[in-house]
């Protein structure tokens, strides 16, 4: 049976968030386990959407006569600086049974 999967936005909430479940969590690379449950962290953003050159090289330059430029299917690319923990909460996706989004919408105003 998988896991319960909770991603914070930063290591400090995961720490916090695994110390409210008061269950006996391991420290891992890039994330904290348990029995029945992962908390990991993004470090901010971990995809971002892809510039428009991305698609087209001509795109690179914006002109008024290439405006709007809205994609049939929009590219996402993994952000350079924060691949590895990227890289770490895609090798724990078999372990997933649900996953939770942990991540503090008050503090950045989207809620």
């Amino acid at each position: 049976m998988g896991k319960s999967v909770y991603i914070a936005e930063k290591p400090s909430v995961a720490q916090e968030f695994a110390k409210a479940l008061h269950v006996n969590f391991k420290r891992k690379d890039g994330y904290l386990e348990a029995d029945e449950h992962i908390v990991t962290w993004c470090v901010g953003h971990l995809i971002t959407m892809s510039y428009p050159e991305a698609y087209d090289e001509n795109l690179k330059k914006w002109r008024f006569d290439t405006l709007p430029f809205i994609p049939g299917q929009f590219k996402y690319e993994v952000i350079p600086a924060v691949k590895k923990q990227f890289d770490k909460e895609y090798t724990l996706r078999p372990k997933f049974a649900s996953c939770k989004n942990i991540c503090d919408f008050g503090k950045t105003k989207n809620s």
